[in-house]
């Protein structure tokens, strides 16, 4: 027997995805592919999703099992170990429609902690690009077969343009953690798309790839390749495992799906932007961003409930009712997803709220002056189009009003 605090393991890694895992990640595909359809009218052919480690871990692999569900491949369980072993391609005729070219985001953690799933999915991903089927039935064979001879054409020999071609899992560079956003959207140092995508493909143009044709597996700065692959996004995809916090609680949402799909848009995509709900297994949902959004503003950012909640808790509640307002902006300026009237009801709740505003001052007048700045901000970079002069002029005073209370506790 070990004694108490040795040998500590979260998940065994060759368990991943598990049974349950892949039910989950199944029927959100088959969810997520049934809605896209009825929206567009055809099958979807490329998406890109985030994929994270804690998630990982807390999920048994959840974000994995969907991928290969989308592009049609089913893990094979050990018997007594129930480990992953292999994977098995399912045949079009099983699966009973196309084929979906995923493109996987890891992020850094990820990355680190399960080299073994970068594997499977690399191995996974030239499986399916080696079948011999119909290229409306499979996109990603097809994509990897006009891409190589493009390489091939610019000077690549056979096996680089393949590999290259082949890449479809992205991350950071190896010891480098984040998407690059954050610090711009703080610092308010960018001016439009381009600004943002750049940063977000400067920190996301890493490919990995597990052993292929006997080689170790490798990371390698691929910024063209990943470029193609934005460039032909049909589908940005986030999912969330739980409801203990939400997309306006953490700058990673939106660096992640918003830098995807500022990155795409700068390279002519308009995608559809899905977040997938995992919070009950046994029926995931699928919703359009903005309608995620939506139900968050609702239900938390505006809910009189939480904001009371929040006001008891002095300088960290004001902390948090300011980092909401950063991350509905954050979203705005990569999404495009946030209406006015989002704008207009945190004004009125956060700012413009006479006993609201009284609690920041008095606890944490940088809140205010942070929170009435960056409303301002989203006028100025018309994210919030709608806004009176009259709120502007008012939200203009609280920034001074603000300023001289800080001044005071700075005396």
């Amino acid at each position: 027997v070990l004694p108490t605090g040795r040998n500590f393991y979260s998940v065994d890694i060759r368990g991943i995805p598990t049974e349950s895992a892949w039910a989950v990640g199944r029927n959100a595909a088959e969810l997520l592919i049934e809605r896209y359809t009825q929206e567009e009218g055809n099958y979807p052919r490329t998406l890109a999703l985030s994929v994270w480690g804690t998630s990982t871990m807390r999920t048994g692999g959840d974000d994995l099992a969907e991928a290969l569900a989308l592009l049609g491949v089913r893990p094979v369980w050990d018997g007594p170990s129930r480990r992953v072993v292999d994977f098995e391609i399912l045949p079009l005729e099983i699966l009973g429609r196309s084929r979906v070219d995923v493109t996987l985001r890891i992020s850094g953690f990820f990355r680190d902690a399960f080299p073994n799933l970068i594997e499977l999915f690399d191995q996974a991903v030239q499986a399916i690009a080696a079948l011999d089927e119909p290229p409306e039935w499979n996109p990603l064979a097809d994509q990897v077969q006009q891409e190589t001879q493009a390489w091939i054409d610019q000077g690549l020999t056979a096996e680089q343009a393949s590999d290259r071609a082949s890449y479809r899992i992205f991350g950071s560079k190896p010891g480098a953690y984040g998407a690059g956003l954050q610090g711009l959207i703080e610092a308010q140092n960018w001016s439009d798309d381009d600004d943002l995508a750049r940063a977000y493909i400067n920190w996301s143009s890493t490919a990995y790839t597990g052993g292929r044709n006997g080689r170790a597996p490798q990371s390698l700065s691929a910024p063209a390749a990943f470029e193609q692959r934005l460039s032909q996004l049909q589908i940005v995809l986030h999912n969330q495992d739980n409801r203990e916090h939400d997309l306006l609680d953490s700058d990673d949402y939106y660096q992640f799906q918003g830098g995807l799909t500022v990155a795409a848009r700068s390279r002519g995509q308009s995608p559809k932007l899905y977040f997938g709900d995992h919070s009950r297994p046994e029926t995931p949902k699928v919703r359009s961003l903005s309608e995620e959004l939506t139900r968050v503003y609702r239900s938390r950012v505006v809910n009189p409930k939480w904001i009371a909640g929040v006001m008891r808790h002095g300088y960290k509640g004001a902390f948090e009712m300011a980092a909401t307002v950063d991350y509905l902006f954050a979203y705005s300026a990569t999404t495009h997803c946030v209406e006015d009237f989002m704008y207009q009801g945190v004004a009125e709740a956060y700012i413009f709220d006479d006993a609201v505003q009284q609690m920041v001052q008095e606890v944490n007048p940088w809140a205010l002056r942070d929170m009435a700045e960056r409303l301002l901000e989203a006028h100025q970079r018309r994210l919030w189009s709608s806004a009176s002069p009259e709120t502007l002029d008012r939200l203009r005073a609280v920034v001074n009003q603000a300023e001289g209370a800080i001044e005071q506790q700075s005396s």
